[in-house]
C-alpha cells in the first residue's frame, strides 16, 4: 500500500491532483477556524472549554462543519445545507415529472439538477443561518455557560444580516471548493470534505475520553474506545462491501454480418442500498419537535413530554422511535432509488434476462423480492450502528465527545473506500499494480 502511494507520487498528473486536494483540505480547514463578525469569540471559546454545549440539538451539524458550527466560523454551516439540499432534489426527482425528464436527459440533465441544487444550497444557508443567529443571541447554543448571552453582544439588524451573509458566503464558497476536488482533484470533492470534517472531531473526541476516564488515568477508557472503533470500522467495511449478485445473461443478436450480445454480467444489489440517507432523515425528523419546544418556550405539559422523551438521547422513547424512523427510511429510500420495473424493462430492450425468470413483470416481482429480502439485514444494521453513541453515554457516564457514532464511522469507512477506489483505478489505468496486489 505505501508503494502504492509512492508511486501516485511519483505519476506527474496523478500528483498534482494529490497535491491540489491536499492545498483545498487545507484552506478548508483553516476556514473553519476564521470567525464570522459580530461574535465575541473570548465568550464563544470560554463556553466551548466549559463542555456544556447542546449536543443532541447541534450535534449532526456541527459533526458536518468539523466543529465550526459551535465556534460560529465562517464555514460553521460546512456542507450541511448541500447535502439536504442534495436529498431533497433527490426526493423531488420522484414526486415532479420535469426534474425525471430532467434525470433522463443524460449529463445536460444532470448538469441543471446541479444548478438547481446549488441555488437550493444558498437559500437553505440563509435559513440555516438565520436560525443559527437566533440560537446565539438566544443563548440556546450553549446550555448552562454564563457567557452564553455574550456571544453576540451587537443585536442590531446591520449585524445580524452580516453575521447571516457570511454564513451563506461560506457554504457557497465550501460548495465551490468541494466542486474543484471533482474536476481537478481525485475526485468525490463533497465527500472528501465531509470526510475531513469529521475526522478532524476524531483527535479532541478521543483525548476527551482519556481525561474524563478514571481507570489507570483514563488510559483504560481511550483503548477500549479505540477497540470498539475497530471492530465497528471492520464490521461497517463488511456490510459496505457486501452485495447480492443477480446474474443476467444477454441474447446474442446478428446485425449485418457481426455478432453482438451473448454476454454475462449481474446487477449489484448493495445490502446497505440506502447509504447514510436514513440515518440523516430519522436525525434530522427527531430534531424537529426539540426546536418546536426550544423555540417555543413553553412550560406545557406536551413540551415537558418531548424534552424528557425525544428530547433525551438516553431516553427508551428516543431510541425506539429513532431505531424504527431508520429502518422506515430505509426501505423509503430504497424504494425511491431502485425501481425494479425500469431496470427489468431496459434487461427487456437490450435482450437480457435472468437465468430462470421470464422477461419483464416476473423479472421486476423477482428483483423487487430479493430488494426487500436484503433490505431488511441492511435496515437492522444501519440502526445497530446509529445506536452506538447512546450505548456509549451509557458506559462512559455523560461523556457526549464518543467519536465512533453511526454516523461518522458510516461515512468515514464508505468515503474512504470510494476515495481508496478513485486511486487505485488512476494507477492501474497508467499499469501500476493498485494497493492490493
Amino acid at each position: 500500500m505505501l508503494t502504492a502511494f509512492a508511486r501516485a507520487f511519483k505519476t506527474p498528473d496523478l500528483r498534482k491532483k494529490l497535491l491540489f486536494t491536499l492545498g483545498i483540505i487545507v484552506i478548508y480547514r483553516v476556514g473553519t477556524h476564521v470567525p464570522i463578525p459580530g461574535v465575541d469569540y473570548t465568550a464563544v471559546q470560554f463556553c466551548i472549554d466549559q463542555a456544556q454545549t447542546n449536543q443532541g440539538l447541534f450535534g449532526l451539524v456541527n459533526m458536518f462543519s468539523g466543529g465550526a458550527l459551535l465556534q460560529i466560523t465562517i464555514f460553521a454551516l460546512g456542507i450541511m445545507p448541500y447535502i439536504t439540499a442534495s436529498i431533497i432534489l433527490q426526493l423531488l426527482t420522484v414526486v415532479i415529472p420535469r426534474l425525471e425528464a430532467l434525470k433522463k436527459e443524460g449529463q445536460a440533465g444532470t448538469a441543471k439538477i446541479t444548478q438547481y441544487t446549488r441555488y437550493l444550497t444558498v437559500a437553505l444557508a440563509i435559513l440555516q443561518g438565520t436560525g443559527l443567529v437566533a440560537t446565539a443571541r438566544s443563548g440556546s447554543l450553549f446550555s448552562g455557560c454564563q457567557m452564553a448571552g455574550q456571544i453576540v453582544p451587537d443585536r442590531s439588524i446591520y449585524t445580524t444580516m452580516v453575521m447571516v451573509i457570511t454564513m451563506t458566503a461560506g457554504t457557497a464558497l465550501v460548495m465551490w471548493l468541494g466542486e474543484l476536488i471533482t474536476d481537478r482533484g481525485i475526485g468525490n470533492g463533497m465527500s472528501i470534505l465531509m470526510f475531513i470534517s469529521i475526522a478532524a472531531t476524531f483527535p479532541s473526541a478521543l483525548w476527551a475520553i482519556k481525561e474524563q476516564g478514571d481507570l489507570a488515568g483514563g488510559w483504560i477508557e481511550f483503548g477500549t474506545v479505540i477497540a470498539v472503533g475497530l471492530v465497528m470500522v471492520a464490521l461497517v467495511v463488511f456490510v459496505e462491501q457486501a452485495q447480492r449478485r443477480i446474474p443476467v445473461q444477454y441474447a446474442k443478436r446478428m446485425i449485418g454480418r457481426r455478432s453482438y450480445g451473448g454476454t454475462s454480467t449481474y446487477i449489484p444489489l448493495k445490502v446497505n442500498q440506502a447509504g447514510i440517507i436514513p440515518v440523516i432523515f430519522a436525525s434530522s425528523l427527531l430534531y424537529i419537535p426539540a426546536l418546536i419546544v426550544q423555540f417555543s418556550n413553553s412550560t406545557a405539559g406536551w413540551a415537558s413530554w418531548i424534552t424528557s422523551n425525544l428530547a433525551d438521547t438516553a431516553a427508551p422513547a428516543h431510541i425506539t422511535v429513532y431505531f424504527f424512523l431508520i429502518i422506515f427510511f430505509a426501505f423509503f429510500y430504497v424504494a425511491i432509488s431502485f425501481n425494479p420495473e425500469e431496470v427489468a424493462d431496459n434487461m427487456k430492450k437490450y435482450g437480457g434476462f435472468i437465468p430462470g425468470i421470464r422477461a419483464g413483470r416476473p423479472t421486476a416481482e423477482y428483483l423487487s423480492y430479493v430488494l426487500n429480502r436484503i433490505t431488511w439485514p441492511g435496515s437492522l444494521y444501519l440502526g445497530l450502528i446509529a445506536l452506538v453513541p447512546t450505548m456509549a453515554l451509557a458506559g462512559f457516564g455523560a461523556n457526549a465527545n464518543f467519536p465512533f457514532g453511526g454516523t461518522s464511522i458510516l461515512i468515514i469507512v464508505g468515503v474512504g473506500l470510494e476515495t481508496v477506489k478513485q486511486i487505485e483505478s488512476q494507477l492501474q489505468q497508467r499499469n501500476y499494480e493498485g494497493f492490493l496486489r
